[in-house]
């Protein structure tokens, strides 16, 4: 390894050296492919013509794998953002406690009690109507 990071290990470093190491495999493999090119015509042999199509499906096979490390790294992206990214909503609520708790709990939603910060004043209304005034806290 010549001048690569081995202590980071990021995932963003490990991509670039992939990538960088399909771009010099298809550079080498383009190369290679239009030597033997020249040579399969000059030997005019039906062996030379096979290791030239056996060489072109190895650098298409390396651009797919390019491909796929593309496709890789933004699947990865996007799972670190989705991992980020918080719910909007309330989706469960769980309650924490006795059973005891729970009952008191409900009992005191089926009883509310009174709250000094309300003022009932359902007498004082003629349509029959349910209003309730709030008194500010006194600071």
């Amino acid at each position: 390894m010549s001048d690569w990071k081995k202590s980071d290990n990021l995932p963003e470093d490990d991509f670039d050296y992939s990538r960088k190491t399909y771009y010099d495999l298809i550079e080498k493999g383009n190369a290679a492919l239009e030597d033997m090119i020249e040579v399969a015509r000059n030997l005019e042999h039906p062996r030379a013509f096979e290791v030239v199509s056996g060489m072109i499906k190895n650098v298409s096979d390396v651009n797919d794998r390019l491909m796929d490390l593309h496709k890789k790294k933004k699947e990865f992206e996007k799972k670190d953002v989705l991992q980020v990214t918080a719910p909007e909503g309330t989706t469960n609520n769980l309650f924490v406690g006795s059973t005891v708790d729970l009952q008191r709990m409900l009992q005191d939603m089926n009883n509310p009690v009174k709250n000094d910060n309300v003022i009932d004043i359902t007498d004082r209304l003629d349509d029959g109507k349910e209003w309730f005034l709030f008194r500010q806290p006194k600071c």
